[in-house]
């Protein structure tokens, strides 16, 4: 099984057997999507503030931001398997049509996300109207999403995604024997579904403290990609879990600690702030 936790090694990428240089464009391809991709969230969420449920944003609205989260936060992790993709495909294809195979895996990637993000669309307006209509109870929907969150970095389903994610070797040497127009695209799906497997319960969190928490999703990303890279991500998951559980005993105590299901912090034209209840009060 090749291990993918140490990509880069002595200037050549270890996974691959060849030199590092020769697969830099993906790299760097994939390292400025996520970078652009940043700049736009963090645009979004400085005019959005944190706060529960979807932002207002319709369900197209939110997926092309979800979408655009995803990349930011995702790519960095993915890029050993999108040169490992790139390397089956070297020998077979033109730059340009290697370009092009690339990107279509890359989009059946985010087509994974995609959907998980239709399930997140829906679980953020679940709790929109909890927050409206049942404040006091807010506090125990957090208390529940970060004790499954931590229970699930410690389950064997975790694991076994995980170690997809860190080694997918068998899975894209399979997929390479599969013929057809979309045997990228499904090559990127099928990893896609891995890392929505591996990572969903990190993911779910942002309910609890906001969809467009700046802070939360830059320490997610750094747990994802160090999850799939570092050669103790397996531990690091389980630690994670124990420190999603423990936060979970804080909660009740501390509720602000959960500002997706607490506050609305959006700025407002007029000076005003919108209250928990949706409605506007003043400063």
């Amino acid at each position: 099984m090749t291990d993918l936790a140490n990509p880069i090694r002595g200037g050549r990428v270890a996974a691959l057997g060849v030199p590092a240089k020769q697969l830099a464009p993906a790299w760097v391809a994939l390292v400025v999507l996520a970078a652009l991709a940043w700049v736009v969230t963090i645009d979004q969420a400085n005019g959005m503030g944190i706060g529960p449920g979807t932002m207002g944003l319709a369900l197209p609205a939110f997926i092309a931001l979800w979408v655009a989260m995803m990349v930011a936060m995702m790519f960095p992790s993915v890029a050993p398997v999108a040169i490992l993709w790139a390397r089956t495909i070297q020998a077979r294809s033109t730059g340009a049509t290697r370009a092009w195979r690339i990107t279509t895996f890359v989009a059946g990637y985010l087509v994974a996300w995609a959907a998980f993000g239709v399930v997140a669309f829906v679980a953020l307006l679940g709790s929109q109207r909890l927050v409206a209509t049942a404040p006091e109870v807010a506090k125990w929907l957090a208390v529940a999403i970060f004790l499954t969150a931590g229970l699930y970095q410690l389950t064997p389903f975790k694991r076994a995604c995980l170690r997809h994610c860190r080694s997918p070797m068998t899975s894209i040497l399979h997929y390479a024997s599969i013929k057809g127009p979309a045997r990228d695209f499904r090559v990127g799906l099928h990893h896609g579904l891995y890392c929505v497997g591996c990572c969903w319960g990190l993911m779910v969190v942002l309910v609890a403290v906001g969809v467009m928490n700046l802070a939360a999703m830059a320490l997610l990303a750094i747990v994802i990609f160090l999850e799939k890279i570092w050669r103790r991500g397996d531990t690091l998951a389980r630690i994670v879990g124990i420190g999603f559980i423990a936060f979970a005993l804080v909660i009740p105590f501390a509720p602000r600690l959960a500002p997706g299901l607490h506050v609305v912090n959006m700025p407002m034209t007029d000076g005003a702030q919108m209250t928990g209840d949706g409605t506007s009060g003043g400063m």
